[in-house]
């Protein structure tokens, strides 16, 4: 599908940027003109042929240095290859995460606040944990700092609101809410959780969690990592402009 996009760019009907991609003018009336799919793909097509036809009359000789143009086109093969094997590794650990075993999960998030240097006192057995799972310091008495409750979700359809306002109603005034939900929330509850002004609570869905993981890996312990091995695999970056 990516490869698909080049002759969209090259037609001048999508920009890319740092990800985002949008469509552009052009692009926008080429869709109203040519509303068959194939109708729509032909026309790109034919015109990446033209603009690469004018590219190649211009064609680098040897020990000439290459045309920005091909540098150009090489970059964004590299950033099709580069896309494609970012969410195939991600499809993976989404995967991984929401096959886990609930529990499981539930000492994943355990480790992740371990690492990022809170005192865990309270990790919720099998059964009923009635909207805690979990339960950290900022040190090992207590003392010092707000209560950390967690609730964890291997869900696979996002919080809404409903669910958000049970899980506050577990919050005293010095605690701070952390609700970990996989499949992620509902605008709605975004929406309440943003608004609040004397509960604070943290949003955290799959890829945010591994995010989180990632940047404290090195603090994790060994069976925190068995539970969720990771490593990283380095790219030619593609050049951003």
């Amino acid at each position: 599908m990516r490869f698909a996009t080049v002759d969209c760019a090259k037609a001048g009907w999508l920009h890319k940027n740092k990800g985002i991609w949008s469509i552009t003018e052009a692009g926008q009336k080429a869709y109203a003109q040519y509303p068959d799919p194939e109708v729509f793909y032909r026309e790109a097509c034919r015109l990446y042929a033209i603009w690469r036809g004018q590219r190649d009359k211009s064609a680098v000789k040897p020990g000439e240095a290459a045309a920005p143009e091909a540098i150009e086109e090489a970059a964004e093969k590299l950033s099709v290859t580069v896309e494609e094997a970012l969410d195939h590794a991600w499809a993976e650990i989404s995967t991984f995460l929401h096959s886990a075993d609930p529990f499981e999960f539930q000492e994943m998030v355990a480790d992740l606040l371990r690492g990022m240097g809170y005192h865990v006192s309270w990790v919720s057995p099998p059964g009923k944990d009635n909207g805690v799972d979990v339960i950290a310091f900022a040190d090992p008495f207590g003392v010092t700092g707000p209560r950390i409750k967690a609730q964890v979700k291997r869900w696979q359809q996002k919080v809404d609101s409903d669910g958000l306002k049970s899980f506050l109603a577990t919050l005293t005034s010095g605690d701070v809410g952390i609700y970990i939900c996989l499949a992620g929330f509902t605008r709605d509850a975004q929406d309440y959780a943003r608004n609040q002004e004397t509960r604070r609570v943290t949003l955290i869905d799959a890829r945010r969690f591994f995010d989180l993981w990632v940047e404290n890996y090195a603090s994790l312990a060994d069976e925190a990592r068995r539970r969720l091995p990771v490593v990283p695999v380095y790219f030619l970056a593609p050049r951003e402009g």
